[in-house]
């Protein structure tokens, strides 16, 4: 009976969707166990071979808690709302929802194609209005609370109110704007609706400021910093400005420092752990103020190192500082703006990364000195960023090196103020052998000591206090585009007010063109009516309400917000949405959430780190806060799949020509390399040449100089000569880097399942090496995993059909199962998947050595290899007459007793040299042993007769005949 795993794939794909086999319930007597993949984005690219890696881990893990007995829930859904299919839609005016529809289809197919255990039944796509309602609403609780200090958590604005009402805001401890102005709560009492409306934006959790922005004007929005790759927006390469728009922000930095502590609860990879605690930034120093010469404005300023503020010699000030323009002198006028916009062009996380390039304007003002009263130049520079701190430092040269650059740049001067270090070379930044000199009242101070003073003296003269920093901002939280979520926002006088949630959700509307306005607004400027959906208990349309336009909360003077939601709103609560997926009474019933608490097994990539990660651990606290949540991190357990690694293809153009050469041929001539098709080579790295002129229209007419030295500028097949002087291929250069679309080197799993079957594929992903590592795809070696599920299926099967007896097993065959069971559950408990397919191959190779037909091994196998392969056990399972799935059986146990050796193979030696080896008890004396041994016919034949000297017997060991 062959192996057609084509027919039992399909076979039990159809099998587990018709029965939702992996359904999970909401009630069970089973411990729960919650495995998630990362959301995925569904582009029309569909999946890469590199895509599905971790999913397939996870697939693995949830399938062995079936069968250790958990109900488990391993949902999947689509972060479906973005700027790819907006762009599409702008490119051919096709709606997003058509196409993203379209990519999810494409996506879902390939997914089933692989097997995954999902339970379908939860699926969430964050585009659906079912599911961006409770995006909606949470963005409603966020914007009606703000973060009391006292409490440490955030409370519904009412208390705030309240507080304001009763005690003014004198004696609040928020985390609020900056530079908040005092008033009593009769001034509160005083102050008309509107005034009052604007104090709260300053302390609401979300809430409407001037923000410096990264503006792409190419792609029409806003971008946060990990949408941005050298100074370009990661999606289509286009320039992104800095820029102060009017925008919506998430008081994210209230939960700086929860979210710093909370990290150390977390079984998250300690690198990714550092990577957020260094986002976050932690800093404790002083707040320091130095007043500007002739001038009513101040400077702010944060510092680590308020010891050394005897040394500061000038300040620097971020380009985007809001008093650049204010300070500036009419001399430097020109200078200064210069510098300004050319800043305005490069990304903070480029201005962050050089650190080689030193330059700056002199703004013409001077700050004064806080104690000394000296003049301190004020210069503006773009290792200053406006984002972090105040947006200002005071540079001490001797102290630290970026200063010390710039100062020796720009000839400014550098007072030293340590004792006993020459500053000559460099700065000196060693704070612990710090004895501060030079410094009026904190001469011959160490750094705490220094640091100590400074800050009472600081506080004495009104001029500074001690502080603790983050580096974390506020998120900002608008997108200029159409596909996305709505805010449910709409204006009075120009003032933010919440659309009732009982008209949720704010459906997108229909637009005629999917760019801005004619007069600047953002593409949902468009629309020429919104409109809520009101449904029933069941989620069906009752009714359609339109806003009118003559209501407040119509489009007449732009009274709707008409910028919508960015890409990480609704991936930072889905988790919590598939616990409870229908529910249209609330995101997620309590006893949903309470049932399933949190997610155990979490897997996806580490550049999520600051961006989806952060956000989403922001979100789950603020939920907690509010008694929505029962717990206030998400995911216990996290682990970073590493990438699967594509083998790219080169052709090699001749600089200022339309001419390629064989790689071999380049020797010392300047070429540009480019990418190709992987699909145009073959093995033995030969370019079919038709192939690539016929692929892109500037390749047409393009001239090739083929390995032997022979230019060619006709279709030519990609091999057609020896090795020497007749050779008329052409050779490409091969590099292994990131599997990618845009580098020609992607693999169709479509194509692997249909060769070779989704079983393959899956056991030769995690064949490849450890999880967490990349590791380059090589198909060639994909047959040897094939071949290995042949012979497994050989194990049951002959020509005649299924083989397996009700025999006894053998000694050695129940060895083999358990030591497999055994290696097999450690490689499983530590992610180890790759070591597990080695030992399936091993225990393969025993069985069929051993000949072994027993159900009482090959049962249980079976359900060891079902995380693995599980169309093809779920096929040994049922042909081997059992009616459930198999992913209902329980996990095989663990003997011990089979591994316990009961006999040894001795080598029996003739003078030192091995003979032949013999199978005795382990427990059997030295002359039991040594009767065995004499009394073989082969060590008869050895002796041929004569008298051993000496008998050597080491019992468990060897056995040695000498003479």
């Amino acid at each position: 009976m062959k192996y057609n795993f084509n027919e039992i794939e399909a076979k039990w794909q159809k099998h587990w969707a018709d029965n939702q086999t992996f359904k999970a319930s909401n009630n069970s007597d089973k411990p729960k166990y919650y495995v998630l993949d990362m959301f995925p984005y569904p582009s029309g690219a569909g999946l890469h071979v590199g895509h599905p890696l971790g999913y397939i881990a996870s697939d693995i893990y949830a399938r062995y808690k079936r069968h250790k007995g958990f109900n488990v829930l391993h949902p999947m859904g689509y972060d479906s709302f973005g700027l790819p299919a907006e762009q599409y839609a702008i490119q051919t005016g096709q709606h997003p929802d058509k196409t993203t529809k379209e990519n999810i289809a494409r996506y879902r197919e390939q997914l089933d194609k692989i097997g995954f255990s999902f339970d379908w039944s939860r699926e969430v796509r964050t585009s659906n209005s079912d599911y961006y309602k409770w995006t909606q609403w949470i963005f409603i609780q966020l914007f009606n609370s703000w973060y009391n200090k006292d409490t440490d958590k955030a409370e519904n604005i009412s208390t705030l109110i309240n507080k304001f009402s009763a005690e003014g805001n004198t004696t609040v401890n928020a985390v609020s704007d900056e530079n908040i102005v005092h008033f009593s709560a009769s001034e509160w009492n005083a102050f008309t609706s509107e005034e009052q409306q604007k104090i709260l934006l300053q302390y609401r959790l979300t809430y409407l400021a001037e923000t410096e922005v990264n503006w792409c004007p190419a792609l029409g929005t806003v971008l946060a910093n990990d949408e941005i790759v050298n100074g370009v927006s990661e999606r289509g390469g286009h320039p992104v400005v800095r820029k102060k728009m009017k925008q919506w922000s998430m008081r994210i930095s209230a939960y700086a420092e929860r979210l710093l502590q909370g990290l150390n609860k977390l079984d998250w990879p300690e690198p990714l752990k550092e990577i957020q605690r260094n986002w976050i930034g932690k800093s404790v120093g002083a707040e320091v103020q130095f007043k500007i010469q002739n001038s009513e404005f101040r400077i702010d300023v944060f510092t680590t190192r308020p010891d050394t503020i005897f040394g500061v010699s000038f300040m620097t000030l971020a380009p985007e500082h809001e008093l650049v323009s204010k300070i500036t002198t009419p001399e430097q006028k020109e200078a200064v703006e210069a510098y300004v916009e050319a800043t305005a062009k490069r990304s903070e996380r480029e201005r962050m990364a050089d650190v080689k390039t030193i330059s700056g304007v002199f703004t013409g003002a001077y700050a004064e000195h806080p104690f000394t009263k000296k003049p301190v130049p004020i210069w503006i520079g773009d290792y200053v960023l406006a984002g972090y701190g105040t947006g200002a430092v005071m540079a001490v040269p001797c102290g630290d090196q970026r200063d010390y650059d710039f100062a020796k740049h720009f000839d400014i001067e550098i007072p030293n103020i340590f004792d006993g270090v020459d500053i000559s070379e460099e700065a000196f930044a060693d704070k612990e052998k710090t004895v501060i000199g030079n410094s009026d009242f904190l001469n011959g101070l160490g750094y705490k000591e220094a640091t100590k003073k400074a800050i009472e003296a600081l506080e004495e003269i009104g001029q500074g206090k001690g502080k603790t920093n983050y580096r974390l901002r506020d998120a900002v939280f608008s997108r200029q585009r159409y596909w996305g979520e709505p805010f449910p926002v709409y204006y009075v006088n120009g003032l933010p007010q919440m659309i009732d949630a009982k008209h949720l959700p704010i459906e997108l509307p229909e637009v005629e063109k999917y760019l801005p306005t004619e007069t600047g607004e953002p593409p949902l400027g468009n629309a020429k009516e919104w409109y809520w959906l009101e449904k029933d208990g069941v989620g069906n349309v009752v009714s359609q309400q339109t806003f009118e336009n003559t209501s407040p909360m119509g489009r007449k003077g732009g009274a709707l917000e008409l910028n919508t939601m960015p890409g990480w709103a609704g991936s930072s609560w889905y988790f919590n949405r598939y616990m409870d997926a229908h529910n249209s009474e609330a995101f997620a019933s309590k006893e949903a959430l309470n049932y399933w608490q949190d997610v155990d097994l979490y897997i996806g990539g580490s550049e999520h780190a600051t961006g989806h990660l952060l956000y989403a651990r922001f979100w789950q606290k603020f939920l907690f806060d509010q008694n929505l949540l029962p717990v206030d991190e998400f995911a216990k357990k996290l682990i970073n799949q590493g990438m699967i690694l594509g083998t790219s293809a080169f052709v090699y153009r001749l600089q200022d020509s339309n001419t390629f050469i064989s790689k071999n041929l380049i020797g010392d001539k300047n070429v540009t390399p480019i990418h190709t098709d992987v699909s145009f080579v073959n093995a033995s790295n030969e370019l079919d040449i038709e192939a690539f002129k016929n692929w892109r229209p500037e390749f047409k007419d393009v001239t090739f100089i083929l390995e032997n030295g022979k230019v060619c500028n006709e279709n030519t097949p990609s091999s057609g000569g020896g090795k020497g002087e007749d050779n008329r291929a052409f050779i490409v250069g091969r590099e292994v880097e990131k599997m990618s679309k845009s580098k020609y080197n992607v693999v169709n799993p479509d194509e692997i399942c249909e060769n070779y079957g989704a079983d393959t594929l899956r056991m030769y992903e995690m064949f490849l090496g450890p999880l967490e590592q990349a590791k380059p795809w090589n198909t060639a070696g994909i047959t040897g995993v094939h071949g290995f599920l042949k012979k497994l299926w050989k194990l049951y099967f002959n020509d005649n059909g299924l083989k397996v007896t009700n025999s006894e097993p053998s000694k050695e065959s129940l060895k083999t199962l358990h030591k497999t069971i055994k290696k097999v559950e450690e490689d499983i408990e530590n992610f180890s998947f790759n070591t597990s397919v080695s030992t399936f191959m091993i225990c393969a190779n025993e069985l069929t050595a051993q000949k072994c037909t027993s159900k009482d091994i090959l049962e249980p196998l079976a359900v060891l290899i079902s995380p693995y392969a599980p169309h093809i056990a779920e096929e040994l399972w049922s042909q081997l007459g059992n009616s459930n799935s198999i992913s209902t059986a329980d996990f095989p146990v663990f003997d011990e007793k089979h591994l316990v050796e009961s006999s040894k193979t001795y080598p029996i030696s003739f003078n030192g040299k091995m003979r032949f080896t013999l199978d005795l008890p382990m427990d059997m004396s030295k002359e039991d042993i040594e009767k065995e041994v004499m009394a073989h016919e082969k060590t008869q034949a050895q002796l041929e007769g004569r008298t051993p000297k000496k008998i050597i017997i080491v019992p468990g060991k060897i056995v040695n005949i000498v003479g």
